[in-house]
Parts: structure tokens; C-alpha cells; sequence
């Protein structure tokens, strides 16, 4: 499968871009985690820089939220924040001190999910910021990302203990675990198949879970990628980052392989997004967003 790569210089080498989605206006948000600001690349390649609300907030994950505005989780001050189109920024605490909120989704409720990183928590904010906070039965197991799943539930990695968690919106928690040691999953996407597709950055895999629990591994070529963040296409495709493999991985359903070495090096790529066109966009550390054209 071939693809064209093309490049936009959005920050420098150490603000970011960490998180990117994209929005309901048709532009390509994303977070700049060091310098605590959210920025848009349009189409035509211009881009617009907004905050910092807080120098020190560490925005990561970014999502489009069910009120036409994207939310963001905050990391390092701890808050989740929102932002309008119009570029306009408010952002909420947590019950829980020092919670380290990472991973942001969209549910079939109206809500926005989202994991706690250091209080093994599931929260759920509600757009005018209401905030539930879920425990999760045991400590230590750093709950990454979080996607909407087909069945109506919320669904999560979990780093640290090797599974997959599901959380309905009323709170019931299930996980299942992952066969491989050490898989350490990070990010997670509905894929168009009905099944949930995640990625193993300790493993070098892409993960697949039926909603009844039923996991499928496949070993990517270079297992020592360190695959960080996954999302799903129009076509049923999945695609990732690989964060040490300094490439965009995809993935077929059926398991079937393509990467796209990235033009630069060392550009150490997070998050990933898939437009409706079926455009892929991942966002590099040093300071670039890459648009690929399959």
C-alpha cells in the first residue's frame, strides 16, 4: 500500500504535539504538552496556537467532544480542559487530588470518559462539568486510554497489570487480561468490525478484543516498535504510531501489515487521529504534525 507523507512544522522540537484529533470544524487539534498550549492545523497548512491557560498544565489526550468543542485531559495540574473552535478555554477539577487524568473519550451517553493515571480511577465529566470518578478493583494498574466501544460501553487499557478494562455508564467495571506478559497496552480504538483493536507498547503487538472478551495478538515485524497509539479508518483499517520504530504502522482486520517510515528521525510519534476521508494524521514530539494520504 502506498501513501504520500507530507509534513507542518506546528511548534518547536520541545513544546510537542502529544495528542491530535480531528475536529468538528474540519481542522487537526492537537495538544502541546510541554509548552501547555492547544493548537489547529488547517487544511491549508496555517496554524493557530491557544493558552496556556496554565504553562504547566500538560495537556495530552484530545477528543471531539458531543458539544461541538474538543476536550482535553491535563495531566500535570490535573483538570480536564475544553476548547471551543473559536479558540475559547475552560477547564474543571477532579474530586480526587494529584489523579493525573490522560486518556479522553467521547461516550454513547453525552459524557466524556477518561482514565486517572495515578488513582486508578475511570472518570465521566458531563459538558457543563460534573464530575463521577470510578474506582477500579485494584491499585497500580495506570489506566491509559479509553474509546466508546459498539456495544455501549466505555473500553480501557490498562498498562501496568496487561489487560483491557470495559466500563458500562452506569459504573460496572470488567477487565479481562491480556495472554502476553509484560504487553503493557496503551492505546485502544473501535475498530469497524465491532471488536475493540489496542496496541502492546511493552510486547511490539496490536491487540484485538471481541465486547465478549475473546483476545487476538498479532506480532508486528519489528517487536521492539513500541507501538503507542491506535485509531480506526473508514475502511476497517487500524493505525498506529511506533514510537521507537520512527513509523505509522497500519493494519488490516485480517492482520495484514503496512509501515511508513516517517521523513524525519528520531520524530518519536504519539497520538493519531483518522479523518473522514480516510487521511491520517499523527503528531511527531519534535514539533510536527505528518499528514498521510494512503
Amino acid at each position: 500500500m502506498r501513501g504520500t507523507i507530507e509534513r507542518f512544522q506546528v511548534s518547536d522540537g520541545g513544546s510537542g504535539p502529544y495528542g491530535v484529533a480531528v475536529g468538528p470544524d474540519g481542522g487537526v487539534w492537537f495538544t502541546l504538552v510541554h509548552a501547555g498550549e492547544v493548537g489547529r492545523l488547517a487544511a491549508d497548512g496555517s496554524v493557530r496556537r491557544f493558552g496556556p491557560p496554565a504553562a504547566e498544565s500538560g495537556p495530552a489526550v484530545i477528543t471531539a467532544g458531543p458539544d461541538g468543542a474538543l476536550w482535553f485531559t491535563r495531566m500535570r495540574d490535573h483538570r480536564i480542559g475544553r476548547i471551543d473552535t473559536d479558540g475559547r478555554q475552560r477547564s474543571f477539577g477532579l474530586p480526587t487530588d494529584a489523579a493525573g487524568p490522560f486518556g479522553i473519550a467521547a461516550g454513547p451517553d453525552g459524557a466524556l470518559w477518561f482514565t486517572e493515571l495515578n488513582a486508578d480511577r475511570i472518570g465521566r465529566i458531563t459538558v457543563d462539568g460534573r464530575v463521577t470518578e470510578y474506582p477500579l478493583p485494584m491499585a497500580g494498574a495506570f489506566p491509559s486510554m479509553i474509546t466508546a466501544g459498539a456495544d455501549g460501553a466505555l473500553w480501557f487499557t490498562l498498562n501496568q497489570t496487561g489487560a483491557v478494562g470495559r466500563i458500562t455508564v452506569e459504573g460496572e467495571i470488567t477487565l479481562h487480561p491480556l495472554p502476553t506478559e509484560g504487553a503493557a497496552p496503551v492505546g485502544i480504538a473501535a475498530g469497524g468490525d465491532g471488536a475493540l483493536w489496542f496496541v502492546e507498547i511493552g510486547a511490539g503487538q496490536v491487540g484485538r478484543i471481541t465486547v465478549d472478551g475473546r483476545v487476538t495478538e498479532y506480532p508486528l515485524p519489528d517487536r521492539a516498535a513500541r507501538p503507542h497509539a491506535v485509531a480506526a479508518a473508514p475502511d476497517g483499517r487500524l493505525w498506529f504510531t511506533e514510537w521507537a520504530g520512527n513509523r505509522i504502522g497500519s493494519l488490516t482486520p485480517d492482520g495484514r501489515y503496512e509501515g511508513y517510515q516517517l521523513p524525519v528521525p528520531s520524530a518519536e510519534p504519539h497520538g493519531v487521529a483518522v479523518g473522514p476521508d480516510g487521511v491520517v494524521y499523527a503528531a511527531l514530539e519534535v514539533g510536527e504534525i505528518v499528514r498521510l494520504t494512503p
